[in-house]
């Protein structure tokens, strides 16, 4: 399966840099990358610039203007020039583990998209992980990652598992399989079928609405949160008001009530 993996970033450079590092050494290779850029500075386009020059992937880099939160609209634009039929959703403060796109491909399945989790990290563990601890897989090691700093019993749970502990506690979650920007897949067909994301929608949850009216149009989520693992670095969330959650929630709302499937504030408008 060729997939095309879709890293939504903003002014992070360090995070981001960590990130390609960790999409240089995946095991599976037959994927290329889109990084969705919300109107970042200049420099985030070097960075990407000189990954891209020798890189073992294709590396597209799609920009914006910087008139506020916009992420919606750039993923959207992503979507729609994603050059494969599956396509993965990530965040440029998420390092894969070096089996993560191998993870979707395997489990990729018609009528369904894969719903992952994270591995929330402190400041200090985000900082301290370097290129040598991406390559090795050294930052994936829950003794490695104790000596740096607190690891809590999810995390530990999700990195401590193998194949088969993983498979087990995937299917005995408490926790709904939903779309998670930093770690869900699905087929391009179905993200275009519901009109991509709702444009109205800033900071908490626009990914939960973009999953719920997929699951509307047919399309269920299938849980892989202990198999699929990104180490999600730290970071503030300015951009966080209560203002937007209260507006997304009520989008939200009205999509579960009516169940919508389609949004006049996507790809199409």
């Amino acid at each position: 399966m060729k997939i095309t993996v879709i890293i939504s970033t903003y002014n992070a450079e360090e995070w981001l840099e960590k990130v390609l590092i960790g999409y240089s050494v995946q095991t599976y290779k037959d994927f290329d990358i889109i990084i969705a850029d919300d109107g970042s500075r200049p420099s985030t386009k070097e960075l990407i610039d000189s990954y891209a020059k020798d890189y073992p992937v294709p590396i597209r880099h799609l920009w914006h203007e910087d008139l506020g939160y916009r992420r919606q609209e750039i993923l959207n634009v992503a979507i729609v020039e994603a050059n494969h039929d599956y396509i993965l959703m990530t965040d440029g403060d998420c390092i894969p583990r070096q089996d993560f796109v191998e993870v979707h491909a395997k489990l990729a399945e018609k009528g369904k998209f894969l719903s992952g989790g994270y591995c929330k990290l402190p400041m200090t563990t985000s900082k301290a992980i370097s290129k040598d601890d991406i390559v090795s897989g050294r930052c994936f090691n829950v003794s490695w990652l104790k000596s740096i700093d607190k690891l809590g019993f999810s995390n530990t749970l999700k990195l401590g598992a193998n194949s088969l502990i993983g498979k087990f506690l995937d299917i005995i979650s408490p926790t709904n399989p939903s779309f998670n920007n930093c770690n869900s897949s699905g087929f391009k067909a179905d993200m275009i079928a519901i009109n991509g994301y709702d444009e109205r929608m800033k900071y908490g949850g626009p990914d939960r609405e973009f999953g719920e009216r997929l699951e509307n149009y047919g399309i269920k989520g299938k849980q892989i949160r202990h198999k699929a693992i990104v180490l999600h670095l730290d970071h503030a969330r300015g951009y966080k008001t209560p203002e937007s959650l209260a507006a997304n929630l009520a989008i939200r709302k009205e999509v579960r009530d009516k169940k919508i499937v389609w949004t006049n504030f996507g790809i199409k408008k």
